[in-house]
């Protein structure tokens, strides 16, 4: 009887752990508010992102991520250096409702290139320090590079429609995370394909497909997003 009872709740464990393993076949959906602004005509400024991050179209949590910077172009360069802050709630693929919490100081350079009339690349070099909750300091390495394609003009204004393309690695740092646990180098890599349009002046509009690959799961991601200079 008590093999049975014993049996039983190993299945029921198992079961359960299955049903929350992510379903790498469904698709999520991010909606994004990114944005910059200079401080007159000083060299210093600040930008940010808002983001809000779903397992499916809208109602299981995957994050929600609230980030904000000070940035700084040095002189006679388009170069710019970004220190910020992030704060990132994680909630748990399926019905759980339980989250965890990371707060993150990050420092990025931007490095914009453009190639002919109408392709407009940007390096970024980012590394962050991350306090996640119940696990040791981390830090992480990410390299983006952003490729947009302008398909009726020759600058990303005003009515202009444009092909964006980005492909970013990140990295672990410390691969001990804290009581015996342990992550691998690799962390992630996402690939990017969407479709941007013009508009205002100074307000962009994307819409686009994400595939994210780590080291348990892949899985595909509709993107929604706003790009404001302010």
């Amino acid at each position: 009887m008590k093999r049975c009872f014993y049996l039983l709740l190993a299945l029921f464990f198992a079961f359960n752990a299955k049903a929350q393993t992510v379903e790498e076949d469904q698709l999520g959906a991010w909606y994004m508010y990114f944005f910059n602004k200079k401080f007159g005509e000083s060299q210093f400024g600040i930008q940010g992102d808002y983001q809000f991050r779903y397992w499916n179209g809208g109602s299981d949590l995957e994050q929600i991520l609230l980030r904000t910077g000070f940035t700084y172009n040095p002189k006679n360069t388009n170069i710019t250096l970004t220190l910020g802050y992030g704060n990132i709630t994680t909630g748990t693929f399926g019905d759980s409702n339980e989250t965890s919490n990371e707060s993150r100081i990050y420092q990025e350079a931007l490095i914009p290139q453009k190639i002919g009339q109408r392709i407009f690349l940007t390096h970024r070099f980012r590394y962050e320090q991350r306090f996640v909750e119940g696990q040791d300091f981390r830090t992480r390495y990410r390299y983006n590079i952003f490729m947009n394609i302008a398909l009726n003009n020759t600058e990303l204004g005003k009515g202009t429609v444009y092909v964006a393309l980005y492909n970013e690695l990140f990295i672990n740092g410390q691969l001990g995370i804290g009581d015996g646990r342990s992550v691998q180098t690799f962390d992630r890599n996402r690939t990017y394909l969407g479709l941007g349009y013009g508009l205002t002046r100074n307000l962009r509009m994307q819409m686009g497909w994400m595939k994210q690959t780590t080291v348990n799961w892949a899985k595909g991601q509709a993107q929604v997003s706003l790009h404001h200079k302010l």
